[in-house]
């Protein structure tokens, strides 16, 4: 009967050890898995902030989602009319329009973090980087510049900027 009984033990020790094993495996395997809670963080989308209006033009003058204010290109306009002196005169003027609408809602143009410049003559461009650099500091936001063949009300520059808090 003890050799039974040697047996039974033998074998009873062989299943406890490998259950052991096969419990700690599934622990390990429990402990690398995915977490069976999810993070209760919170996503949210902010939805666009239409702001201002073209007048009798079909724009908005900016849109705000989040914290990132996209305005509409401006032109040297000034009291309904496009300002005189060229260049560089119209580039001064449609930043002061852009640094209005930044003030209006509440950025500055250390806000302006991307520019787009279109150029009705290329050989316009250091004039126009000459008004740039004087009415924007470093670091200067991202631009493109862009050589168009024509902008609206027969403007010579147009610049359109976005701006983020």
């Amino acid at each position: 009967m003890s050799i039974y009984i040697n047996k039974l033990t033998t074998q009873l020790s062989k299943a406890v050890l490998i259950s052991a094993c096969l419990l700690g495996l599934g622990f390990a395997v429990t402990a690398n898995a995915a977490p069976t809670t999810t993070n209760n963080a919170t996503v949210t989308k902010s939805s666009p902030v239409f702001l201002g209006d073209g007048g009798n033009y079909p724009f908005s003058e900016a849109v705000r989602v989040g914290d990132t204010l996209y305005m509409s290109g401006q032109i040297g306009f000034k009291d309904g009319k496009l300002v005189k002196g060229g260049v560089k005169a119209e580039a001064k003027q449609a930043l002061d329009n852009i640094h209005e609408t930044l003030l209006k809602y509440g950025y500055q143009k250390s806000d302006i973090v991307k520019c787009m410049a279109m150029l009705t003559d290329m050989d316009d461009f250091d004039d126009f980087n000459k008004v740039y650099k004087a009415e924007l500091a470093k670091p200067y936001p991202v631009r493109s510049a862009f050589g168009v063949s024509e902008l609206a009300a027969g403007a010579s520059v147009e610049v359109e900027c976005i701006a983020a808090k």
